[in-house]
């Protein structure tokens, strides 16, 4: 083998090692969470759920959502909305297309008058917001 061949394997091997540490380093900054804390208040979002009153459903979406988003700022995820974090933090999820479903449905409470959940919905989208904060190591 040439030389100047072998040198350039080498030099293409050392870079590609650098490159992969350096994205390994920046991708997924840990984060400390006070765990206590999003427990709690994780906990507090699922016993306000009361499956006779319909009116607890929209609210337990919407604090769900907030907590969520809370995470992902604290964590300094970039982005002014959390649909924004969403898109540029997709990877961080395993189960991204649950969590925009139920970031969506938060948006419908939000700004469409009149809109309602039922039950069901809402457990599956607690479910997702969960998952979400768990993947991201908050509870």
């Amino acid at each position: 083998m040439n030389a100047s061949l072998l040198f350039l394997l080498i030099a293409i091997v050392i870079v590609g090692i650098f490159v992969f540490v350096a994205i390994s380093l920046t991708s997924r900054k840990n984060y400390n969470f006070d765990k206590d804390v999003y427990q709690a208040d994780w906990l507090h979002i699922e016993n306000s759920l009361e499956k006779d009153k319909k009116p607890t459903y929209n609210n337990a979406i919407i604090e769900a959502d907030k907590l969520l988003d809370k995470a992902m700022t604290e964590m300094g995820l970039p982005g002014k909305t959390m649909g924004e974090r969403l898109k540029k933090s997709s990877a961080r999820f395993s189960q991204i297309n649950s969590v925009w479903h139920a970031h969506k449905l938060r948006n419908q409470i939000a700004h469409e008058h009149g809109f309602s959940v039922e039950y069901l919905q809402t457990k599956h989208a607690l479910a997702s917001f969960k998952q979400a904060l768990k993947d991201l190591g908050a509870i």
